[in-house]
């Protein structure tokens, strides 16, 4: 006891407790706030590591020293009496004081990391740096924007071509068309030292220009003309000032005196260049309409001018943008995009988006997994594409979008970033970026992203679908449906936008809801593979084993392809069925017949679908193959991914069924209470499914992640009441607006009109 008396009398029994008391609440505050600010793990780790090292001194120092009116002094050296003993206890909190500040300190520097990561760096400010705002369209009459917006893209096309000049890009440019800021506050936001301006006035058949460079430091007026002309020789009008800014530019900024050789787009036509400015301007939203209507207009700009290369690369990435949104098929894209791009390299073979485009397709068109090698030596063709041309956005994104095929996103990242710092106002930057935030899952740094990429663009109807898969993460079932209706009423020819809240719905349990959707997919695209997924997960939701094997075995006899996962959930539910029914060796021979080689995990080259299905189909074979047997094909798969440089078990709930397969018991149970069945339910509704399989036996016989499922099951109860609650409320508002007959697509199409008008901002 005397021990504890003179631990009371030093204070430090008091100084432990309250060091205890505060820097544990500190700490779980941090841990759990830290993640959502999108703060690396290091970040938590560290406030942790902090908290514990900081017990030492917060034992030690009230132990050895006091602070007396005389200043610190050792314990020691005071006699018991002494007057100037207990005079301050301040020292005794020097301790908590210290380790609470290092600790916050900590947070802040991970908070502030990630920030960081997130803004790009200030791009230095280059003298030889020029934006071109769109000239004004000074006729009076906005149809003839196209022609002064025409006229400004040629320009930035030919400055493009200037070496050592910086030519801020078209939508960053675009991005101040209408807006009353200075010429200072537009140069300052693109980061360039000089703008060129200019206006346009048509009458009868003539037009007359006027431009203007102007340094915004100063306003001072570098070179400025005025040019008359007739319509007819607008291409000729284009090249003259071009050509006569470019010899501006390059003898005032970059010291030349010789004009640089530029030139303008590879057709004479006027028609076929109305045609392709007009195309540019409707793949700005990226939507199913948008997309459809510029590959119309680029196939009328080429069947105006057959030899017309820009209408070319650009109908190239406009059916990859369609695969993209699902609007075609793999092979059909990839296909047309091949045969566009090779009629280019014909005329041009060192095209740079030509070549990023031949390179990208080699690797997303090949529907079997190759040799790894393929795929990292594309990789280095784009970045030497990407180093060689840093100002063409094109060849960056699909630099980026490879990467992500990979699963290289820490390098992904860096490459959106540094488009981003390229082209803040670029809509699509910020959009791929916030879809990469979300393969990263951070939900948070995905939202901000998005709702920039709208602010830029509000008509987007794909960013409003990413948002809605963000508020799932977050575990908010009333946003997604918000988002999914909000992209549906922009975009209503997209039958995949529908699909996403029928899917939301069946997962939810509510199958009356989510029929009227899939009944609008049903009525649009029946043969997507979207609608088959729809069929599956419905008779899935409703507990119809039968109609779910039926559904299932549709989708592998008619070879649907993976989007969305399709094909090797139709798997993975067939071998469900048959481990419940012990039917495994007939439906392995079933799969096998329809499939040939399905299931061959050694097989040198594979349908990508092929290898999705042998992984879903582990837990069948947990329960039908010796253990030996079962170990060794799963790490085969996890050799295949690591091959290409993929890490399945990066993701918790891929990692949680590694542990559960090789009999991980007590490991499995702790990751899934703390990283996986924490997580918000509407991440993941098809979790019953899951769990109840016998791979996840073991794990679920605990009583703890029982609890967790108990937890899981409220949770997913009061969602799905809030999301019910939220569409009867919009559908009563969408009836009360019409008297008409209730046919599905227009209902739908109301409750989408009245969900944006709530939603919309203010």
């Amino acid at each position: 006891m005397a021990l504890v008396d003179e631990l009371k009398r030093r204070n430090v029994l008091k100084v432990v407790f309250t060091y205890l008391v505060v820097g544990w609440l500190l700490t779980e505050v941090l841990t759990t706030i830290l993640p959502e600010l999108g703060a690396p793990p290091w970040a938590s780790r560290m406030v942790i590591l902090v908290f514990a090292l900081g017990f030492i001194p917060a034992a030690v120092l009230p132990w050895l020293y006091e602070l007396t009116p005389d200043g610190i002094m050792r314990e020691s050296d005071i006699a018991r009496g002494d007057a100037r003993r207990g005079k301050s206890h301040t020292f005794d909190y020097v301790a908590i004081i210290s380790a609470t500040i290092l600790i916050v300190v900590i947070a802040i520097l991970g908070a502030r990391t990630s920030i960081d990561e997130a803004m790009p760096e200030v791009t230095e400010l280059s003298p030889a740096s020029v934006a071109v705002l769109p000239f004004v369209n000074m006729t009076g009459d906005a149809s003839n924007d196209y022609f002064s917006d025409g006229l400004t893209e040629t320009l930035l096309h030919m400055l493009a071509q200037i070496p050592d000049l910086r030519v801020a890009a078209r939508t960053s440019s675009f991005a101040f068309k209408g807006q009353s800021k200075t010429i200072g506050e537009i140069a300052q936001a693109l980061s360039v030292a000089h703008v060129l301006e200019g206006s346009v006035q048509l009458s009868d058949n003539r037009v007359r220009i006027t431009a203007q460079l102007i340094r915004a430091e100063d306003g001072f007026h570098v070179w400025s003309n005025n040019f008359e002309r007739d319509f007819d020789d607008i291409f000729a009008i284009q090249d003259e000032i071009a050509k006569k800014v470019g010899s501006a530019l390059s003898e005032s900024l970059l010291g030349s005196e010789q004009a640089p050789s530029i030139s303008g787009f590879d057709t004479r036509n006027p028609d076929a260049y109305d045609l392709y400015l007009q195309a540019l301007a409707a793949r700005t939203t990226f939507s199913y309409g948008g997309l459809q209507a510029a590959e119309d207009l680029l196939k009328g700009a080429l069947a105006t001018d057959p030899e017309f290369l820009e209408a070319k690369t650009e109908l190239a990435f406009n059916y990859l943008n369609q695969f993209e949104t699902g609007l075609i098929g793999r092979d059909e894209a990839m296909t047309n995009c091949s045969a566009m791009t090779r009629q280019v390299l014909a005329t041009r073979p060192d095209d740079p988006m030509a070549n990023a485009l031949r390179i990208y397709v080699g690797i997303a068109g090949n529907t079997e997994a190759a040799d790894p090698g393929q795929f990292y030596d594309a990789i280095d063709q784009l970045e030497r594409l990407v180093a060689e041309n840093p100002g063409v956005y094109q060849i960056r994104m699909l630099l980026g979008q490879a990467l992500q095929r990979v699963q290289r996103y820490d390098r992904a990242l860096v490459v959106h970033l540094e488009a981003l710092q390229q082209e803040p106002y670029n809509p699509r930057v910020h959009f791929e970026l916030g879809a990469l935030y979300l393969l990263l899952d951070r939900p948070a740094d995905a939202r901000t992203a998005l709702e920039r990429s709208l602010e830029l663009e509000s008509r987007q109807p794909n960013a409003y679908a990413k948002l809605a898969l963000v508020s799932s993460q977050l575990g908010d079932g009333v946003g997604t449906v918000k988002h999914f209706l909000r992209a549906f009423e922009i975009d209503p020819r997209d039958h995949e936008l529908p699909a996403g809240i029928a899917l939301f719905l069946y997962g939810l349990g509510l199958v009356e809801e989510g029929d009227d959707f899939r009944n609008l997919v049903n009525a649009v695209a029946p043969t997507s593979e979207i609608a088959y997924l729809l069929e599956l997960r419905r008779a899935i939701s409703m507990g119809d084993v039968t109609a779910s094997a039926a559904a299932a075995r549709r989708i592998i006899e008619d070879d649907v392809e993976d989007r969305k996962g399709t094909y090797a959930e139709a798997v993975q539910q067939l071998m469900r069925v048959a481990v419940a029914s012990g039917t495994i060796e007939e439906t392995t021979a079933y799969l096998e017949e329809h499939a040939p080689g399905i299931f061959d995990i050694k097989a040198d080259a594979l349908p990508h679908k092929y290898r999705s299905a042998q992984i879903a189909a582990l837990d069948a074979w947990f329960a039908s193959l010796p253990r030996e047997e079962l170990l060794r094909r799963l790490d085969d798969l996890l050799n295949e991914a690591h091959e290409f440089g993929i890490d399945p078990l990066k993701n918790p709930s891929h990692r949680l069924g590694v542990y559960a397969l090789r009999g991980e018991t007590e490991a499995a149970v702790q990751l899934a209470l703390e990283q996986v069945l924490s997580q918000p339910v509407t991440r993941d509704l098809l979790w019953r499914e899951e769990y109840s399989q016998p791979v996840y036996a073991d794990i679920v016989a605990d009583e703890r992640v029982r609890d967790a499922l108990r937890r899981r099951e409220a949770e997913y109860d009061t969602v799905r009441d809030e999301v019910r609650a939220y569409l009867r409320d919009i559908s009563e508002s969408a009836q009360a607006q019409s008297t008409r007959p209730d046919l599905d697509e227009e209902r739908i199409s109301r409750l989408a009109r009245t969900a944006a008008r709530r939603n919309s901002p203010r």
